[in-house]
């Protein structure tokens, strides 16, 4: 057992202990060896059970939407992801701050493909923090897949997501993930016909595809858990990274959930907003 995962188990065991949470999310070990799933620590023995290593990949922080009223503040691990997820959260009203408690461990990095773009693997909100943070290295290309399909001509790009979305099949498990998909009521699950149903044709996909872009839009934390859960296998983030490309060209550097007080970009104005295109 490695140092972190110790001061990780301690940690959880330490707030258990005391009672000063009710339950505490990590990571838990699964009969695959190369995968981890969420972990829910509610007696200090059960710390023994968390684990800290390359495959320790899944977001956990959408998790704390299915207890919105605790009666003790939650302990959860987190990352410069999940921190980020908490930072949306927190700015849509859908948590609150009292509500928790941050247990923040610097990331070095996971076996994803996502995690070479990370620009934030140290926990950006916490109440502890359980080692020194760590050095995040340069990133990769931020808008490697926007930038794929930007590369197509319009044909091509049409060809393109008629194929991905041809093979949805609308299980709304990106949805379910996504710090950003947290309305209290999706439209795709009202009593409807429809796009707003479930049938399975191109046209159906291609509008929950574009809405749900547009809606998680600026307020994407780039992730990747609408890519990791798809059973399908979708290159899902080359719509939501091609929004974020266009808002970086136009005001200059900008992510969703650095913190939790930063307004939306696409949800104010400015009257010396540039308006090239008027």
């Amino acid at each position: 057992m490695n140092d972190n995962l110790a001061k990780m188990r301690e940690a959880a065991k330490r707030a258990l202990e005391s009672g000063d949470v009710g339950y505490v999310i990590g990571w838990g070990a699964t009969k695959f060896p190369d995968k981890t799933s969420p972990l829910f620590m509610r007696k200090p023995e059960d710390a023994e059970r968390l684990v800290w290593n390359e495959y320790a990949i899944p977001g956990i922080a959408k998790y704390l939407l299915d207890d919105l009223y605790p009666d003790k503040p939650i302990g959860v691990f987190v990352r410069g992801c999940d921190s980020r997820a908490i930072n949306r959260m927190m700015k849509d009203n859908r948590i609150k701050r009292e509500n928790l408690r941050l247990l923040g461990i610097p990331c070095d990095g996971k076996d994803d493909e996502r995690c070479t773009i990370c620009r934030n693997r140290n926990p950006l909100v916490y109440d502890e923090l359980l080692w020194d943070e760590a050095p995040t290295p340069e990133p990769k290309d931020r808008y490697f897949r926007a930038n794929a399909v930007e590369a197509m001509s319009a044909d091509g790009r049409y060809a393109y997501w008629s194929e991905v979305f041809d093979q949805c099949i609308r299980c709304y498990a990106c949805r379910n993930i996504c710090p950003a998909c947290n309305c209290k009521e999706c439209y795709v699950d009202m009593t409807a016909t429809g796009f707003q149903g479930k049938q399975h044709s191109r046209s159906d996909n291609l509008i929950f595809g574009v809405t749900r872009a547009f809606h998680v839009g600026d307020r994407c934390i780039e992730c990747g858990e609408c890519e990791r859960v798809c059973p399908m296998g979708l290159p899902i983030m080359g719509q939501t990274q091609k929004i974020l490309k266009d808002i970086n060209e136009l005001v200059g550097d900008y992510e969703s959930g650095v913190d939790a007080e930063s307004e939306n970009y696409l949800g104010v104005f400015d009257l010396d907003d540039k308006d090239e295109f008027m």
